[in-house]
C-alpha cells in the first residue's frame, strides 16, 4: 500500500512547484523583455546548510537553478519574494553578459528592478540548527595578491583545472605550505 505524504511534505511541494513556475515566469518575462531566447534551467531543491540559492552555468550554456528547500520552507514568503528572483536575475546575467559579470554588480541590479525585488546581496533567514560543512582552504597567488581557494577548488586544480585571478587575470599558483622542523 502506498504512503501517503505528509501533510508537511504535501506543503513543501507545493511551495516547490511555486518556486519553480515563479522561475519559470521571472525568466520568460526578462527574457521577452531583453528580446533573447535561451534554454530553460534545471531547477533542484538540493542545496543545503546556510546558502539560499545558488546558479550554476557551464560554458554549453546549460545552467541550473539550486535552491534550498528547508529555507523555502521555514520563510516561505520571503524565500518567494527575494530568492527566487535573485537566483533568477544571476540567471539572466550571465545569459546577457558572459562569465565575467560582476555577481552583484549594475546588471543584476538592473534585473533584480526589473522584477520589482529589493536587490539585496544576502539573506537574513534563521539558519540555526542548519548543518555546514566546514572546507579547508589552501592559499594561492597571482601576480597581484593571494587568494584562498577551498578544499574543492584545490582539488580541482589538483586535477588540471586552472583558475585566474580576476583582476589581473594570471593563472593562480598554490602557495607551498610552511613545515616546521623540530
Amino acid at each position: 500500500i502506498p504512503m501517503r505524504p505528509s501533510a508537511e511534505e504535501t506543503a513543501t511541494n507545493d511551495l516547490k512547484r511555486e518556486a519553480e513556475e515563479l522561475t519559470k515566469r521571472l525568466l520568460a518575462s526578462a527574457l521577452r523583455h531583453f528580446g533573447v531566447k535561451m534554454n530553460e534551467p534545471a531547477i533542484r531543491f538540493d542545496l543545503r546548510g546556510k546558502t539560499a540559492g545558488q546558479v550554476r552555468c557551464v560554458d554549453g550554456g546549460a545552467c541550473l537553478i539550486r535552491f534550498n528547500q528547508t529555507l523555502l520552507a521555514r520563510h516561505p514568503e520571503d524565500f518567494l519574494a527575494r530568492t527566487v528572483p535573485h537566483e533568477t536575475a544571476h540567471l539572466i546575467a550571465f545569459s546577457l553578459f558572459g562569465p565575467r559579470v560582476r555577481p552583484h554588480g549594475q546588471e543584476w541590479q538592473a534585473i533584480m528592478g526589473l522584477f520589482g525585488a529589493s536587490a539585496e546581496r544576502c539573506h537574513s533567514y534563521d539558519v540555526s540548527g542548519l548543518q555546514t560543512r566546514r572546507l579547508r582552504r589552501y592559499q594561492y597567488r597571482c601576480t597581484c595578491r593571494t587568494h584562498e581557494l577551498t578544499s574543492i577548488r584545490h582539488n580541482r586544480v589538483k586535477s588540471g583545472q586552472v583558475y585566474q585571478c580576476r583582476r589581473c587575470g594570471s593563472p593562480l599558483e598554490r602557495v607551498p605550505e610552511r613545515t616546521h622542523a623540530v
